[in-house]
């Protein structure tokens, strides 16, 4: 597995996106994880890679975070064609628990709109035990999951290592799974 590079592309407006980015190269290993923050280089670079995670926060009413924003409409020109995707989200299920990572959800949709051949392998999906919300526009079908990781730095700070550390284990596996 050592030939593979993933790709990080993340927005992030109060550096936590970016913090929890960053914990991925660690744990993952900078030789593999490449990040890139969007604010500073086009979405159309994530082509370069097979292997795709895209983090980036819900803020208040279900709003997508401002470089996502501007960079939203390059997401139906992406070739994401035979690529595998790891989405994760930032949040806060008590503030907001009506609208609990919805610009996840929301970028799922995108994605999965640009994916008319379905060609595009998503990975990364997660439990959604121990979160207490309202509503969410980033669940599974059965509800049982998020469409990626679900992190809240402000009502549940305490588990977003450990919640980083098992995500990024289950990414690898899943890749390697696809690679055998």
């Amino acid at each position: 597995m050592s030939d593979f590079r993933i790709g990080l592309f993340y927005g992030s407006t109060t550096c936590y996106t970016e913090i929890a980015a960053e914990k991925m190269r660690d744990i993952i290993g900078a030789d593999i994880l490449e990040l890139h923050n969007i604010k500073d280089i086009p979405l159309k670079d994530a082509e370069q890679y097979d292997y795709l995670i895209f983090g980036l926060s819900t803020w208040d009413f279900g709003e997508i975070q401002e470089d996502w924003e501007s960079h939203w409409d390059e997401i139906a020109d992406l070739d994401l064609r035979h690529k595998t995707i790891a989405l994760f989200g930032m949040g806060d299920q008590q503030g907001y628990g009506e609208w609990f990572q919805d610009a996840l959800g929301m970028l799922h949709d995108a994605i999965a709109e640009v994916d008319t051949g379905k060609t595009i392998n998503r990975i990364g999906l997660w439990p959604t035990e121990g979160y207490e919300f309202i509503a969410s526009k980033a669940l599974t079908a059965d509800k049982t999951k998020f469409v990626g990781l679900a992190l809240d730095e402000d009502s549940q700070y305490e588990f977003s290592d450990e919640r980083i550390q098992t995500w990024c284990m289950q990414v690898l596996e899943e890749i390697a799974q696809g690679i055998e």
